[in-house]
């Protein structure tokens, strides 16, 4: 197992954002997953993404390396911040926002706007 978490470390270190997600950011395979990269892609935010599908020890990796049961799970800057869940409340309640904006990661302030809009 300490392969996966060597990978997995190497990957949320190499990338300011990065989503571990069932699919691939262009085809999700799982609603919650679509959930989070939908708000990610809306918002303009590079980021890489890791099918967890792909790779089984990848996929029970991340759930031990971030000690959180479910996927998919959003990490910027190589910290863990939450899964679906967390992320729509923070994308809501413009707490995302703050956090891509003090690590220097780069969205669209507008679109982040209209979600709130859309689901106020």
């Amino acid at each position: 197992m300490s392969d996966a978490q060597t990978q997995i470390q190497e990957t949320v270190s190499g990338s300011d954002v990065v989503l571990f997600m069932k699919g691939t950011k262009e085809m999700p395979q799982c609603g919650f997953s679509s959930r989070v990269a939908g708000v990610l892609n809306y918002m303009g935010v590079e980021y890489s993404d890791v099918n967890v599908l792909a790779d089984e020890n990848i996929r029970q990796g991340i759930k031990d390396f971030s000690d959180w049961p479910t996927i998919p799970q959003l990490y910027v800057k190589g910290e863990f911040v939450g899964g679906c869940d967390i992320i729509t409340e923070m994308t809501l309640s413009g707490e995302l926002d703050t956090l891509f904006a003090e690590n220097g990661v780069s969205f669209d302030k507008d679109a982040a706007d209209k979600i709130r809009e859309a689901n106020g």
